[in-house]
C-alpha cells in the first residue's frame, strides 16, 4: 500500500493539531501468498483540513485540488472502503515507515475506530530490499530500487497506486524466505504497560519496544530497558561497557555472552505523543570490529566530557 498526503502550504505554525499530513490518495495492490497480484484499490481523497496543496506536494505529484473536490471521497468514506477491500487477515507492506502510522493518526483525527491488531506488525519493503542486497541499513529510493532491478514500467512515481505497484514489483523480485522473519513494528499506538511492551526475535538480532516513560532519566532507570540478552541463547548478560550516550539520543552498550561472544545493545530514545520519551532497543551478536566502534564511541563520549569540563573550570 502506499498514500499520498498534503500538508499546510503556510507552514508549521499554521499546521492543524493532530494531523500534519492530510492524506489525498490511498493506493493498493492486494498479493497472495505466493506474492501474485490478485487485485488493486485507488481512491482520491477530498481535503477538508488544508484546502490549498503545499507547493511540494503539487510539484512531485502533479496533483490538482480541483480533481481532489471533484473526483475524492470524504477521508472516512474512503478509508472505510480501502480497510473493507483489504479484509480481515491482510498483511501491510509498505515501502518506509510512515505509511500505516498516518494512516492511524488520520483515522483518529476523524474519530475512527483503529481496528489493527496491537501491536501492528508489517513489512517495510525498503529494509526488506537493503537486507536481500547485503546492507541492512542503507535505505534506498523506491525508484532508484525499481531501476536497478529492471521492473520500470510505463507509469510514473509519486502517485498512490503506482507506487504501491511498484512496491509490490520489488517484492515479488526479494528472496522471500529470508526476508520473511524480519517484519516491522508500527509504533502510533504504544505499549500502553509492561504487559504490553513488545520483544521480537530476528535470525540475527532481537528488539524491544518500552512503554511510554515520563523523562528519559526513567527509561534508563528501568531494569527491563537496560538488561542486555544474547538474542541468540536468550541469557543475562554480564556488561563489559555500560549504557552511554553522545547526544541523548541513541545509547550504546557493550555485553559479553560465554558462548556467543561480543553483543552490542543500542536504544533509540524517541518522543512520544503528547508527552513522555519510550525505547526501541536493539541487541545484535557483533564481530571483534563490531566491539571495537562500540569501544571508540566511548572514547569519543570521554574525550568530549574532559573537553566540557576544562570548559567549567576556565570559566
Amino acid at each position: 500500500m502506499d498514500l499520498e498526503w498534503n500538508q499546510s502550504a503556510e507552514g508549521r505554525l499554521h499546521t492543524e493539531e493532530g494531523l500534519p499530513f492530510e492524506i489525498i490518495e490511498i493506493g493498493a495492490v492486494k498479493l497472495d501468498e505466493q506474492r501474485r497480484i490478485l487485485s488493486s484499490f485507488s481512491c482520491l481523497v477530498t481535503p477538508s483540513v488544508y484546502p490549498q496543496l503545499h507547493f511540494k506536494i503539487s510539484e512531485v505529484t502533479h496533483m490538482d485540488m480541483e480533481a481532489l473536490r471533484r473526483e475524492g471521497k470524504p477521508f472516512v468514506q474512503a478509508a472505510e472502503e480501502f480497510l473493507e477491500w483489504c479484509g480481515t487477515d491482510a498483511v501491510f507492506c509498505t515501502w518506509g515507515s510512515m505509511d500505516l502510522t498516518e494512516l492511524q493518526r488520520n483515522m483518529r483525527y476523524y474519530g475512527m475506530e483503529i481496528p489493527f491488531s496491537k501491536p501492528l506488525l508489517y513489512y517495510d519493503v525498503q529494509k526488506l530490499y537493503a537486507i536481500w542486497q547485503g546492507d541492512a541499513k542503507e535505505r534506498v529510493s523506491l525508484d532508484r530500487a525499481v531501476e536497478d532491478l529492471g521492473l520500470l514500467e510505463e507509469r510514473p512515481f509519486h502517485r498512490a497506486m503506482d507506487d504501491a505497484f511498484y512496491t509490490a514489483r520489488v517484492l515479488q523480485t526479494l528472496d522471500f524466505v529470508r526476508c520473511r522473519p524480519y517484519l516491522s513494528v508500527d509504533y502510533f499506538r504504544l505499549p500502553g504497560n509492561r504487559e504490553e511492551e513488545i520483544f521480537l526475535e530476528f535470525p540475527s538480532y532481537s528488539k524491544y519496544v518500552s512503554r511510554v516513560f515520563s523523562t528519559k532519566e526513567e527509561a534508563m532507570e528501568d531494569k527491563t530497558v537496560t538488561d542486555m540478552i544474547c538474542c541468540r541463547c536468550r541469557r543475562m548478560l554480564r556488561k563489559k561497557l555500560k549504557w552511554f550516550s553522545l547526544n541523548q539520543k541513541q545509547y550504546f552498550c557493550l555485553a559479553w555472552c560465554p558462548e556467543h561472544g561480543y553483543v552490542r545493545g543500542k536504544i533509540r530514545m524517541k518522543k512520544a505523543e503528547p508527552d513522555g520519551f519510550y525505547v526501541v532497543k536493539t541487541m545484535k551478536q557483533v564481530e571483534e570490529s563490531g566491539a571495537d566502534e562500540v569501544f571508540a564511541r566511548k572514547e569519543e563520549q570521554r574525550k568530549k566530557r574532559k573537553v566540557r569540563r576544562g570548559s567549567h573550570q576556565r570559566r
